[in-house]
C-alpha cells in the first residue's frame, strides 16, 4: 500500500513538473511576435505530448484550454478555425505516425471540449456546435474506447498510440460515456432525414456500432437499442442475407430463387432503403439480377409509385443501362438516386432522356478520372462512379453539400439546376468531365473556367459527390471572376452576379439591407415590407413560389453572434402543420438542422419539410436574411404588410447580428459583446 502511494506521489510530481514546464512554453509562446512564434511551438508541443502520456494530462490541459488557444498554438493550421473542422478527418491525424499532427489533433479536441462545457467561450464556434462535433469524432472513432493498440498502430506510432486512447477516455468521462453510443444514433437518424447525397461518414458510424455490438468484450450497456434497424439497412435487410454473408454467396443464392422469393426480397430491401435514405451493397447485387427478371421486379425492388413505375416502362432501356452502368455494390447509392429519379419524372422533359444517353457514354477527361479515383479509389470505374452522383444528384437535388470547402454558391447552383433544371446540369456535367472546361456568359461576354483566375477555394476541394468534385472546381472559377467584373459597381456584386450564375428564373429584382461600404444596416423597414410582399402568401395574393431564388443569410451562432455570410436556395412559403407560415429553404452546408441564437431554431423535420429543405417561421427566416431576388415587374403593395410584422422581424435582428450594425441615430447601450463584429459583406459561402 506504502509503495502504491509513493508511486501515485511521484507521478503526480512528474505531471506537476511537466505542467510547469507546459506553462512556461505557453507563456513564451504567447508573448512572442507573429514571426517568432514557429521558433516557439516545437516545445510547447514537446511538453504537450508528454503531458498527454500521464494520467491526469487531458485534464490538465483541457483546463488551460484558452490559455494555449490565445498563445496561438493552432496559428497558421487547420485546426485555426474549429468551426471548419470535419470530423471524418480526425482518424487519419490520430493514426499519423508524426507526434505533433496527434498532439495538436488531441489539443484541439481538448479545446473543444472546454468549449463544449462551457468553460471556455470561443469566438467561432458555440458550445452547441463544439458538443455536436465531439459526439462525431467520438462516434466515429469508437475503437479508441474499446480495443488496444493494433499492430500496426504498434509499429507506426508505438507510445504514441496511448495519446489518442488516453484523450477519448477523457471525453466518455466527461460528455458522458453511457450515452455516447445512444446520442451517436439520434445524430444518425437526424441527418438521415436530410437525405444527404453523401453518406459514407454515416455508413462508417454505422459500421463503428455494428463492429461493437459483435465484439463480446465491449458492453454497451443499455445503450445502442436503437441501432438495430441502420445496422441491418447495410448489412442484412432481407432473410437471405441477414447474417450478412457476401456479396457472392447472396449472388449464388439469387440464383436459386423463384419468384415468390425475389418478390419479398425485392420488397425488403426498398422498405429498407426508402426508411433510412441508405441503400445496402446487397440491394446493387439484387437490382443487376433482376434486369433478367422482368419489370415489375424491378419497379418493386426500387420501391416506385405509380409515377415511378410508369417513368420505368417508359424509359425501359434506358433505366436498365443505367443500372449496368453505373450500379454496383461500391456504388449502391446509385439504386437511391434512381428511383427517386424515377419519382420526380424528369426523364419525360425532352431533352433529359437524351442527355443520360450521353453520360452513360462520356468519354472522361484524364483529370477528371484521376479526381474520381483519388476520392474514391479504383472500385469501380470513375466512368459508374460519376454516373453514380448523377443519379444521386438528380434523385436527391436538395442533398448536395458543400462540404468543408467555402463553394456555397457553387453547391446552391448545382442544386437548383437539378432541381429546376436538370437537362443544363447534365450539361455543365458532360463540359466539366469530357472537356475539362466550362464556358459561361455574364453580361453577354463568355468567360472560360480555364482561364479565368484563382476562385473562392484556395485549394482544390475533395470532400465532395462525384458530380461536385469534377464541376465545382470550374464553377467557382467562374463565380469568383464574374464577381471580379463587378468591381468598381455600386453596391452588392450578387446582383449581377446571381442571375446570370444560376440562371434566368433568378429575379432581377434585388434587395439587400446592409451597406457594403460601411457593413451598417441599411433600410431595414423597405427591405423586410418588399420581402414580406413578395413571398409571403397572406400579402401576395397567395401566390407559391414558382421558381427557386437565390438568397443570403447572415449566419449566427447560439449566443445570436454573427458567423458569416452564407447562400442559400428559397424553395416556398407555406403553413406548417401547426398553422405557422415558414419559409422552407436549401442549405448546402452538410447539415441544416442549426441553432442561430436568440429563439431561432432551423427545423429539418416534423415542420412539413420535405428530404433536404431547413424550415424557419417566416419572421425569423426574415431576421437573419440579407439580401433576396425577386421579379420587379410583379405587382405587389407593402403598404399592406403591417408595422408589427415589420417590427417584429427588427427586435430579432437588432438582437443577434444587427446589433453592431445599426447607424449611429440607432446605437443601443446592449451592444455587449456583438460591438467586435465585421463590417460589409465580402462574399456568400
Amino acid at each position: 500500500m506504502e509503495t502504491d502511494q509513493v508511486t501515485s506521489s511521484q507521478e503526480d510530481n512528474k505531471l506537476d513538473g511537466l505542467l510547469s514546464q507546459f506553462d512556461e512554453a505557453v507563456r513564451l509562446l504567447n508573448q512572442a511576435p507573429a514571426f517568432s512564434k514557429p521558433a516557439k511551438l516545437p516545445r510547447v508541443m514537446d511538453t504537450a505530448r508528454r503531458v498527454l502520456l500521464q494520467d491526469g494530462g487531458c485534464e490538465a490541459l483541457e483546463s488551460r484550454a484558452q490559455a494555449f488557444e490565445d498563445s496561438g498554438v493552432f496559428l497558421g493550421s487547420d485546426w485555426e478555425t474549429p468551426q471548419y473542422l470535419v470530423p471524418t478527418l480526425t482518424t487519419f491525424s490520430l493514426k499519423s505516425a508524426d507526434a505533433n499532427v496527434v498532439v495538436i489533433e488531441a489539443l484541439s479536441e481538448l479545446r473543444l471540449l472546454a468549449v463544449a462545457k462551457g468553460n471556455f467561450e470561443h469566438p467561432l464556434v458555440s458550445a452547441e456546435h463544439a458538443h455536436h462535433y465531439l459526439t462525431q469524432v467520438m462516434a466515429i472513432n469508437l475503437w479508441l474506447l474499446f480495443l488496444p493498440p493494433s499492430e500496426a498502430e504498434r509499429e507506426t506510432q508505438g507510445r504514441l498510440a496511448t495519446i489518442p486512447r488516453h484523450l477519448f477516455q477523457h471525453l466518455a468521462d466527461r460528455i458522458g460515456y453511457e450515452h455516447i453510443v445512444d446520442q451517436l444514433i439520434d445524430e444518425i437518424w437526424r441527418i438521415l432525414k436530410q437525405r444527404p447525397i453523401q453518406v459514407d461518414s454515416i455508413k462508417q458510424m454505422i459500421t463503428q456500432i455494428a463492429l461493437c455490438q459483435a465484439n463480446p468484450a465491449i458492453d454497451l450497456g443499455a445503450s445502442g437499442q436503437g441501432a438495430d434497424r441502420l445496422v441491418s439497412s447495410l448489412y442484412g435487410p432481407t432473410q437471405a442475407c441477414r447474417e450478412d454473408p457476401g456479396v457472392d454467396v447472396y449472388r449464388e443464392r439469387l440464383e436459386h430463387m423463384d419468384q415468390a422469393a425475389l418478390q419479398a426480397e425485392s420488397t425488403g430491401f426498398a422498405r429498407a432503403m426508402h426508411d433510412t435514405g441508405l441503400v445496402s451493397p446487397y440491394h446493387a447485387v439484387l437490382l443487376r439480377h433482376l434486369l433478367e427478371e422482368g419489370d415489375h421486379l424491378l419497379s418493386e425492388a426500387l420501391g416506385l409509385s405509380s409515377t415511378g413505375r410508369d417513368c420505368l416502362l417508359c424509359y425501359r432501356e434506358l433505366v436498365q443501362a443505367l443500372i449496368r452502368g453505373g450500379v454496383y455494390p461500391a456504388t449502391a447509392q446509385a439504386v437511391y438516386g434512381l428511383a427517386l429519379m424515377l419519382e420526380r419524372g424528369i426523364l419525360y422533359q425532352p431533352p433529359v432522356a437524351p442527355a443520360m444517353w450521353r453520360q452513360l457514354n462520356l468519354p472522361l477527361s484524364e483529370w477528371a478520372q484521376s479526381r474520381l479515383t483519388l476520392a474514391y479509389g479504383d472500385t469501380v470505374s470513375p466512368r459508374a462512379r460519376l454516373i453514380e452522383g448523377v443519379l444521386c444528384m438528380l434523385g436527391l437535388p436538395l442533398g448536395v453539400g458543400q462540404g468543408n470547402n467555402p463553394t456555397c454558391q457553387s453547391a446552391r447552383a448545382l442544386s437548383m439546376w437539378a432541381y429546376n433544371d436538370p437537362d443544363y446540369l447534365l450539361q455543365m456535367v458532360a463540359w466539366a468531365a469530357r472537356d475539362d472546361e466550362i464556358i459561361m456568359h455574364f453580361e453577354g461576354q463568355a468567360i472560360s473556367s480555364m482561364a479565368s483566375l484563382s476562385g473562392v477555394a484556395t485549394q482544390l476541394p475533395i470532400d465532395l459527390d462525384p458530380v461536385s468534385l469534377i464541376v465545382v472546381p470550374h464553377l467557382d472559377r467562374i463565380y469568383a471572376e464574374m464577381g471580379r467584373r463587378c468591381i468598381g459597381r455600386e453596391g452588392d456584386p450578387h446582383r449581377w452576379v446571381n442571375p446570370e450564375f444560376h440562371g434566368w428564373w433568378s429575379g432581377r429584382g434585388f434587395r439587400i439591407n446592409v451597406d457594403v461600404a460601411t457593413g451598417q444596416l441599411s433600410d431595414v423597414d423597405d427591405f423586410i415590407r418588399h420581402f414580406f410582399a413578395y413571398y409571403h402568401p397572406y400579402y401576395n395574393g397567395n401566390q407559391p413560389l414558382i421558381h427557386p431564388q437565390p438568397a443570403g443569410i447572415a449566419v449566427t451562432d447560439s449566443a445570436a453572434r454573427f458567423i458569416g455570410w452564407h447562400a442559400i436556395t428559397i424553395l416556398r412559403a407555406s403553413l406548417d402543420p401547426s398553422e405557422v407560415m415558414r419559409i422552407y429553404f436549401y442549405n448546402p452546408n452538410n447539415d441544416s438542422g442549426q441553432d442561430w441564437g436568440d429563439g431561432v431554431i432551423v427545423s429539418t423535420s416534423g415542420n412539413g419539410e420535405r428530404f433536404g429543405e431547413a424550415s424557419l417561421p417566416f419572421d425569423r427566416f426574415a431576421s437573419r436574411l440579407y439580401i433576396y431576388h425577386y421579379d420587379p415587374l410583379e405587382r405587389v403593395d407593402i403598404a399592406d404588410v403591417t408595422s408589427e410584422e415589420v417590427e417584429n422581424v427588427k427586435h430579432y435582428l437588432h438582437r443577434s447580428w444587427g446589433a453592431s450594425r445599426l447607424p449611429p441615430t440607432e446605437l443601443q447601450a446592449d451592444q455587449g459583446s456583438n460591438s467586435s463584429l465585421p463590417n460589409a459583406p465580402k462574399d456568400e459561402g
